[in-house]
């Protein structure tokens, strides 16, 4: 009813610009699937432990010292003797090729990131609040449904149909991983990596509120009705924040081999919920993670992305350069707390209060239909 009576208060120009962002957002996901009808590589391969290094790694798209690094094996190991002389089984193989190809890219992926972002983009800067209402009727702005319609297609498409890769947390690790010589191609992964930041930047932090399939996961968990005083319990954002910053520094320490002896070890293989989108539980440290995000997303607000996720980490940090975001008029706002309350983070509280690092905000809207005194925008950091 509310997202009805939002679209009836629509304007008429507000109309056109929703088909015209539904119509063009179904071109660029259709485009994605087009140009890339087989860029899921789904067909067999023939490896055998009677084949080295060398010969294995091209044909599933990693460097010798990633394919090493797969199989327990030092990154400076024989790259040409046959895998068998290295004591590697058919099942050791069987099991790192199956987990290397589960992280080859969809690219139609791609196409749909950033149709999401999109739609998301839109409805925030130009869609929902209705040219022609007032604040009296604020309770019809922003209605959930079209939010949810997003979140439900990102699950589906982007995760499950999709597959785990690509995502904006691979997309952050991978860089790395190619600086220590575990991708063949860097410079793929630094564009695949500015991609998603940018998308990031365009809406605040959007890539991770609209678009990302384990993100949205947790948003429906999260906003399903029920356990309303639970969920009041918001978890201090400098203790979110220090240990997502922790996870990422461990990360150099461990993938570059300053601590342990084993370099070219990556935490986040451990701990890498997206596994669930490709039904590959690899580790009991990945079963724990999707359980643990999913369990505690009845109660707080997107654990796995506040607590853990290292784009998470660095899309917080490109927040001060995002081009549209939550915007405050101080001259109007009251500190009433109507927003703070909405929120289901410390996001809105920090930017009352002006905080210099606030926590993150996932463009989430929650807040821009409950201020009394119509403090609150979504809008361009250039606009007045």
């Amino acid at each position: 009813m509310k997202t009805y009576r939002w679209f009836l208060l629509l304007s008429f120009r507000q109309r056109i610009i929703l088909l015209l962002t539904i119509a063009m957002s179904l071109v660029i996901v259709v485009t994605g699937f087009v140009i890339n009808p087989e860029s899921r590589q789904n067909g067999k391969i023939n490896l055998s432990t009677d084949m080295s290094i060398r010969e294995i790694a091209p044909q599933l798209g990693v460097t010798g010292k990633a394919l090493a690094r797969e199989l327990n094996l030092p990154l400076d190991a024989p790259k040409a003797k046959p895998l068998a002389e290295l004591s590697i089984t058919d099942d050791q193989l069987s099991h790192v090729v199956g987990h290397l190809r589960s992280h080859v890219d969809a690219t139609e992926k791609y196409y749909t990131f950033f149709a999401l972002v999109l739609v998301g983009f839109v409805y925030l800067n130009m869609l929902g609040r209705p040219d022609v209402s007032d604040i009296k009727q604020k309770t019809s702005w922003y209605p959930r449904f079209p939010y949810v319609v997003v979140l439900l297609f990102s699950v589906a498409v982007a995760g499950f149909y999709l597959g785990k890769s690509p995502n904006p947390m691979e997309g952050a690790v991978k860089v790395f991983k190619s600086v220590v010589g575990l991708y063949p191609d860097p410079l793929a992964k630094v564009i695949a990596f500015i991609f998603f930041l940018g998308l990031a930047v365009i809406g605040n932090k959007m890539v991770c509120g609209w678009a990302c399939p384990f993100g949205a996961l947790q948003e429906l968990i999260y906003s399903i009705p029920g356990l309303r005083k639970l969920k009041r319990c918001k978890l201090p954002f400098v203790l979110t924040n220090t240990i997502r910053a922790i996870l990422f520094v461990l990360m150099f320490l461990l993938l570059f081999g300053f601590v342990g002896e084993r370099k070219g070890f990556v935490i986040y293989h451990y701990i890498n919920p997206f596994n669930l989108f490709n039904l590959h539980f690899e580790t009991i440290g990945i079963v724990m993670t999707v359980i643990g995000a999913v369990v505690g997303s009845f109660f707080v607000y997107r654990p796995f992305c506040q607590i853990i996720c290292p784009f998470g980490l660095i899309s917080w940090v490109f927040e001060r350069l995002s081009i549209t975001r939550m915007r405050i008029n101080r001259d109007v706002c009251t500190k009433c707390g109507a927003c703070m309350r909405a929120c289901p983070s410390d996001a809105a509280k920090d930017r009352v209060y002006g905080k210099k690092f606030p926590a993150d905000c996932f463009s989430c809207a929650r807040c821009l239909k409950v201020c009394p005194t119509d403090a609150i925008r979504y809008g361009s950091i250039f606009k007045k």
